[in-house]
């Protein structure tokens, strides 16, 4: 289903109308959509903005949440249950400003390394790919994407799970003698170097075209 020459607009968003009756309004074309529609929207890169027709709040995360879902429901399942775990487990965590920066550059990386893989297959196989190098290019990605995410919890207590409240810490011994709490510079420190690290292996996987080293 093509539908970029339905947008009629290259540069403004297509604004995308949602009724009540969870229908979606296409203001360019003057026509009801599907979620399916706009998710092609997405694959041929055309950018559009949802918004509730009745107060005219901006709900095209929702929306875009309920593509993803809609997709995973047909069996086209990208999103590991380690992922989504962990993903859940960082809402309510310290760190749970810093996700959605980290897992934009993170797809940004992958889609720089998507074209080499696009390239390689045109200029290698004629536009295919055997089937066990791809599923070997999807695993190196997938652990590193899996290592990168358990960065972001690194001060978790040991046996407890990551951004949970109940946790609670080890007895200690009352005869030893009390910890100092590291100090809050140190912390801070301690993630930035680690941010730095994690962006130089992003780009170290860009340089590699996704191969690990």
């Amino acid at each position: 289903m093509a539908v970029g020459s339905d947008t009629g607009n290259d540069t403004a968003p297509v604004r995308i109308k949602k009724y009540a009756n969870r229908r979606l309004y296409n203001t360019a074309t003057s026509s009801y959509v599907t979620l399916d529609y706009l998710a092609q929207m997405v694959r041929e890169g055309l950018d559009f903005t949802v918004e509730d027709a009745k107060t005219g709040e901006d709900i095209t995360r929702s929306v875009l949440t309920q593509i993803i879902v809609e997709e995973e429901a047909k069996g086209q399942n990208m999103l590991p249950i380690n992922f989504l775990r962990q993903l859940i487990s960082l809402y309510g965590d310290n760190l749970q400003l810093l996700v959605p920066r980290y897992l934009e550059q993170s797809m940004e990386s992958f889609a720089r390394n998507q074209e080499q893989f696009r390239d390689y297959m045109k200029n290698s196989f004629g536009g295919m790919l055997p089937y066990e190098r791809l599923e070997e290019m999807s695993k190196q990605n997938m652990t590193f994407f899996e290592q990168a995410m358990r960065m972001w919890t690194p001060f978790t207590i040991p046996g407890t799970a990551p951004g949970s409240n109940n946790a609670q810490e080890k007895p200690r011994n009352p005869a030893a003698t009390p910890e100092k709490a590291a100090p809050a510079s140190d912390e801070l420190s301690d993630l930035k170097s680690q941010m730095q690290a994690l962006q130089q292996q992003l780009e170290n996987l860009s340089k590699n075209g996704g191969k690990s080293e």
